[in-house]
């Protein structure tokens, strides 16, 4: 089998590393020269969780030649349409495309290469992009060997080739196949919402928001707002890692502390990450946000469900974005209106 990663950054290099050093065949496949180019010569070295130096094949979009059988995607959703379009003359009838993308893409890559080809994912674990052929694992080890991977199909249905892209993942860590995929993009689509959102909007580190009282409260609306789409959408979230995220869902904002150990439970293994979007900001790049906490805001208006949490941390990452300049911190601040609103008075805060 012929395999490559489309998108080889942070989370790609390691993926495409681990596949290699279990004897599979992939390329690593990106648009930074550079970054390329110190694959091929210096291998992909990872950092971090764990510390290792990987000798890979890298190559850059014009340098693909022939077909793959098997395609990651890690590409930003904003570049999707012209990545894909490209990546058609590469593919055969069999071939699988499998999105391990943020937000929830499988209906839009399926309309470029075909629903045949398509099939989505969850990443469990988190990195951060160091530079050109350094990535760093920023999540636990044991999170990346016990939660790396759940993937599934467009329709829920169990296929074959679901085995065959599960065999290549197991390569990172474990690998769960799903018959409930949209309930497992809206659960992933929280996780990024929630703490990659604030992250991005706020200009700090997961744990930067575990450990402000007003930064969490403000996550747990935005949480509770994409339960509230998703449901509008007759959408279920399900469980990740071990825990069942319905339960983020508030009746008030007296909830709001009760959950509080759940989310240190779920995401304290992730305190040192860094939001990708918060990455693209600081290389003044544009960001996935309109995919993310957006994609919450648009289908909420769809189903006449308020997100003003969600369309906040969107106004903010966007001006960051359109200024190429990084949120601060005192940005909370700006949550403050919707707060005395959905929050009531300061005793809602959550002790931490």
């Amino acid at each position: 089998m012929r395999a490559a990663i489309i998108g080889a950054g942070s989370l790609g290099t390691i993926i495409g590393a681990l596949i290699t050093r279990a004897g599979k065949q992939i390329d690593l496949i990106d648009t930074y020269r550079e970054h390329v180019d110190a694959l091929n010569s210096n291998g992909a070295t990872i950092t971090g969780s764990v510390e290792m130096n990987v000798p890979v094949v890298a190559l850059t979009p014009d340098e693909i030649a022939g077909h793959y059988d098997l395609v990651f995607l890690l590409t930003k959703q904003t570049s999707n349409r012209d990545m894909l379009s490209k990546l058609l003359a590469h593919l055969h009838a069999d071939s699988i495309v499998c999105t391990l993308q943020n937000g929830i893409p499988e209906h839009s890559v399926a309309e470029i290469v075909g629903a045949q080809r398509t099939v989505g994912g969850a990443v469990g674990f988190g990195a951060t992009w160091v530079k050109p052929g350094v990535s760093s694992l920023t999540s636990s080890y044991d999170v990346l060997k016990s939660f790396a991977f759940e993937i599934g199909e467009i329709d829920n249905a169990i296929r074959p080739r679901l085995t065959q892209v599960q065999s290549y993942l197991q390569c990172v860590g474990a690998t769960e196949i799903r018959t409930d995929l949209m309930g497992l993009r809206f659960s992933k689509l929280l996780m990024n919402a929630t703490f990659s959102g604030m992250s991005a909007a706020l200009g700090c580190t997961f744990g930067d928001v575990l450990n402000n009282p007003k930064a969490m409260t403000c996550l747990a609306f935005v949480a509770d707002e994409c339960i509230k789409v998703a449901h509008a959408h007759g959408v279920r979230l399900v469980q990740m890692q071990g825990e069942d995220f319905e339960t983020f869902q508030l009746d008030s904002a007296a909830d709001i502390p009760a959950k509080m150990p759940m989310y240190r439970k779920i995401w304290g293994a992730h305190a040192g990450l860094k939001a990708s979007m918060l990455q693209d900001l600081e290389k003044r790049r544009d960001t996935e946000i309109s995919y993310i906490n957006g994609l919450i805001s648009d289908m909420g208006r769809k189903r006449g469900v308020a997100t003003p949490f969600n369309d906040k941390i969107v106004e903010l990452v966007l001006k960051a974005q359109t200024r190429r300049e990084l949120s601060k911190f005192e940005d909370l601040e700006r949550f403050d209106e919707l707060l005395s609103i959905y929050a009531g008075e300061s005793s809602c805060l959550p002790s931490l």
